[in-house]
């Protein structure tokens, strides 16, 4: 319970909406009393031909024995039509008022489903990128899309059963209770009521206990099919090409097995709580009826009024029914909530320090110091690695694959943080500068090109959607991408596909070098970005690089050994340790790792 008042805070910038959605419910429900109330004259006077009755112990009020002497004195046919008239205009009046609640609480679900799914990628792009090698993609949407729709569900339907039945059982219990008084209802009929009527809560807690945690099976049933489709979508070449279609589609089927074993056990949870409050409350009408009959049978109570207090009754059931479903309803939202907020409360590792400062300008070195870096403890990355880069300089960096090298240029971008050590920019510790400014000096370009289902103008001039298309084909001329680009129909307004699918790999290489040179940042950051292309593309790409390293302080990932020649500095890496550095002719004379490698190339080109 503490976790949906929690999630109310929501709720708290619609409050008006909420609101009169309320004053609808409650006239609403004052509607259907006041409907009930008929039921009196329609059975004394209309059915029976007496008159309504007072016992002489009652001491009504004025105003009610003014309006029985009306009814008592109007001819059978004209209370007839009023009574027709007024219960038409009085449900009409209800149905009405129902209309406005659904929209109001509707429109409160869909705000609050707005707000949250806001609020719940907002938290994304400010996670750092240590929670994102801990979950799958596939359950992060489901939180998103499922979770989030099974909480709104509980604003919609279950918010409006947990404020309107509770107004209608005060409504009718007013109603029983007015019986009682002005007709002299025996207070045990009461009582049996009082008894009986809390029976359907017990077995409603009991199967709630299990419902819970049947939710949260359920909910993670459904991330992991979510991500294996996503898996499955992003790599259909692989499957295909492995004959796998029929691992894939066993593995999905197990998965979906699971959802809807979980979600029929959910189902038949929910589904049985409803026939329980029926019995019990049909038990208790079945008491009330025979006993309360003997007595109308007899003379001592008035037929129209027993009516009226079975009427009003039978209305408990429904009031009682839908709080007794509404806190399965509720259950399975705690289980989504708890989830969401697993999301919402999870720290920002990566964030500015107290008094963080912009880095304006980057004017003379960067210094890795005594870094040290692993992802989980006890796996050490990165062990005492000291290296320092001039400006204008290029740092190549190889190794085997694992070695640490992507590992190393990603703490520069503060993407990590090391456990030990420090970065320095121009001697300041970059923790020392905001993360957007520090970022905003570095560009990347790797190699798994990242592109977006977007235009190529967007994507290359990513985050800047007012920047200036010459701006961009300048960046697209120096990537060697205008001319392809200009070769498609729509040019610049191409929309390439999600990951860039309708472009080559070299396209889609020169892309994101364009969209690097387009930001021109001082600092740039090469992962192997030619390693997965053919050789005429590799040339366009080589070329357009070149061009991008030009005056930049630059980190280049090698994969190809004679694509680092010329590197002012190489930093050989082996198991997470820098073991040799020097130029490319030094490192040859040094007849270590760096010219093993570089010989292993040498002959596999031969």
């Amino acid at each position: 319970m503490k976790e949906y008042i929690r999630f109310l805070k929501f709720v708290k910038p619609h409050i008006w909406v909420m609101i009169f959605a309320i004053a609808c419910m409650i006239l609403t429900s004052a509607m259907g009393g006041v409907s009930l109330g008929m039921i009196i004259p329609v059975v004394d006077n209309i059915l029976s031909g007496k008159t309504i009755t007072l016992p002489q112990t009652t001491h009504a009020p004025g105003f009610l024995l003014h309006i029985i002497d009306k009814i008592n004195g109007m001819p059978k046919a004209l209370l007839l039509n009023w009574l027709v008239i007024l219960v038409s205009i009085l449900f009409f009046v209800k149905e009405a008022f129902l209309f406005f609640q659904t929209c109001f609480m509707n429109k409160l679900g869909q705000s609050v489903l707005k707000d949250v799914r806001n609020a719940v990628y907002e938290k994304l792009l400010a996670l750092s990128n240590d929670f994102y090698s801990s979950v799958k993609t596939g359950e992060l949407v489901s939180r998103v899309t499922y979770d989030v729709g099974v909480i709104v569900n509980s604003i919609t339907e279950g918010l409006t059963d947990l404020l309107l039945q509770p107004i209608q059982l005060l409504v009718y219990i007013v109603i029983l209770i007015w019986i009682k008084v002005y007709f002299s209802i025996s207070w045990w009929l009461i009582l049996v009521t009082i008894f009986i009527f809390p029976l359907i809560t017990f077995p409603v807690l009991k199967i709630g206990n299990k419902l819970r945690k049947i939710s949260t099976s359920t909910q993670e049933s459904m991330a992991d099919i979510n991500s294996l489709l996503f898996e499955t979508i992003y790599g259909i070449g692989i499957v295909k090409s492995f004959s796998a279609e029929n691992y894939q589609r066993e593995k999905f089927r197990s998965h979906n097995n699971r959802y809807y074993s979980m979600m029929i056990k959910s189902v038949k949870r929910v589904a049985i709580i409803s026939p329980l409050g029926e019995f019990v409350g049909i038990l208790c009408m079945g008491v009330v009826l025979w006993c309360g009959g003997k007595e109308v049978v007899e003379g001592r109570l008035s037929a129209g009024a027993f009516i009226a207090f079975l009427a009003a009754l039978l209305s408990l059931l429904k009031p009682l029914k839908r709080l007794s479903r509404l806190y399965g309803i509720n259950l399975q939202a705690m289980a989504a909530i708890t989830r969401v907020y697993d999301i919402l409360d999870r720290e920002v590792t990566i964030k500015d320090a107290s008094g963080a400062q912009e880095l304006k300008d980057f004017k003379d070195s960067i210094e890795f110091r005594d870094i040290e870096f692993s992802y989980n403890e006890g796996q050490v990355v990165l062990k005492g690695l000291n290296i320092k880069l001039l400006k204008g300089q290029i740092l190549a960096i190889v190794g085997m694959s694992g070695a640490g090298k992507t590992t190393l240029v990603n703490l520069l971008p503060r993407f990590y943080d090391p456990g030990k050590g420090s970065i320095l920019i121009d001697g300041k510790d970059i923790r020392g500068f905001s993360v957007p400014s520090l970022r905003n000096h570095i560009g990347i370009v790797s190699q798994e090109t990242i592109l977006f289902n977007d235009t190529i103008k967007n994507n290359i001039a990513f985050g800047k959607p007012k920047a200036k298309l010459e701006d961009i084909i300048e960046a697209s001329k120096a990537a060697n991408a205008h001319n392809f680009i200009m070769k498609i129909p729509k040019g610049y307004d191409t929309i390439i596909g999600d990951r860039g699918i309708k472009l080559s790999g070299g396209e889609k290489q020169r892309i994101a070098i364009a969209r690097a040179l387009f930001k021109d940042p001082p600092i740039l950051i090469l992962d192997e970005a030619t390693s997965q292309l053919d050789t005429e593309s590799e040339k366009l790409v080589q070329e357009a690089i070149n061009r991008l390293m030009a005056n930049r302080t630059v980190f280049v990932i090698a994969h190809r050994l004679s694509t680092v020649e010329h590197a002012d500095n190489i930093a050989v890496f082996d198991a997470g340790r820098i073991v040799e550095t020097g130029n490319h002719s030094q490192l040859l004379q040094k007849s270590g790792l760096y010219k093993h490698l570089y010989e292993l190339q040498f002959r596999s080109r031969v």
